[in-house]
């Protein structure tokens, strides 16, 4: 299946999926007055809205560099994972408020969780099929934007868990005070996930180093080169997912220029081997009293 094909199909599915998990959670939490399943469903919406933004971010950044973006499109994908990530933090301060607003006046009440168990039961079996098919795209396709929508999912489940096992308590104890509190844990796990998509996202939005473990194997196949004395102004970011590295190698001074040239493509061959769309420029100095080999 083409690549882009296939990163425009998950990003549809993880839309489609997300709207049927909406409405259910939406019945099932006004129906039983559940806070906590009336938080997951908030969570959702967020879920939902960060899908549409990736699938229109995926729609975008796959089209071809132009005269306006000859680096490409694939900043719009972080754009996208920097929204969700704030979609997230913004949903887990607002299941806090809701929570804590039920603990300290009051306004539990008793409840069926039955409605509530199969809905929440539902809800994490589909979002652990959309979420690991999202992130198995993510990897093959180095997409931001389905890499977030993934991890987004991804709280949904264990947050999706959590408010299961708060019905179930309250089915068997009836202490309804347990969905305030499951609930409260659910904004915990979703804050700590918006905040880390957020400063993944934003440092690809200003142009910051690509991360240490693709910085090493860069400097290891540099390295590894014996037919040059070494390198200097080594330069990488990320945007979506295309890399961008810069790096100025010293070559012997008497060395043709022909043979400096295909330094550059081996080196370049090797590292985008490593590390797909690569676009890398080699820079070549002369070595200060060198002697050619």
């Amino acid at each position: 299946m083409n690549k882009e094909y296939e990163k425009k199909f998950a990003a549809s599915l993880s839309i489609i999926s997300n709207g049927l998990i909406i409405v259910l959670k939406l019945i099932a939490g006004f129906v039983s007055g559940s806070i906590s399943i009336i938080s997951e469903a908030v969570h959702s919406m967020s879920d939902f809205l960060a899908s549409v933004l990736t699938y229109f971010a995926v729609l975008r950044s796959s089209q071809p560099a132009d005269k306006d973006h000859p680096f490409g499109h694939g900043g719009y994908e972080d754009v996208a994972g920097f929204l969700e990530g704030l979609l997230i933090v913004v949903a887990s301060f607002y299941i806090v408020y809701e929570a804590f607003r039920k603990i300290m006046f009051g306004g539990h009440s008793e409840f069926d969780s039955t409605l509530g168990i199969i809905v929440m039961g539902v809800a994490i079996l589909a979002n652990i099929i959309v979420s690991r098919y999202l992130s198995n795209v993510a990897k093959k396709t180095d997409s931001v934007a389905l890499k977030a929508d993934s991890k987004h999912l991804g709280t949904d489940v264990y947050s999706s868990l959590g408010v299961l096992l708060g019905l179930i308590l309250i089915k068997i104890t009836g202490i309804v005070l347990f969905d305030s509190v499951i609930a409260l844990l659910v904004a915990i796990i979703i804050l700590k996930t918006g905040v880390k998509i957020t400063r993944e996202s934003l440092n690809n939005l200003v142009d910051g180093t690509l991360p240490e473990v693709d910085v090493k194997k860069i400097k290891q196949i540099i390295e590894s080169c014996e037919k040059i004395y070494g390198y200097k102004n080594l330069k990488s970011r990320k945007s979506g997912p295309n890399r961008d590295i810069d790096i100025t190698i010293l070559c012997d001074g008497n060395m043709p220029l022909k043979s400096c040239h295909e330094i550059c493509d081996e080196l370049e061959f090797k590292v985008k081997n490593v590390l797909p769309h690569t676009l890398i420029t080699i820079h070549c100095e002369p070595y200060k009293n060198s002697t050619y080999r």
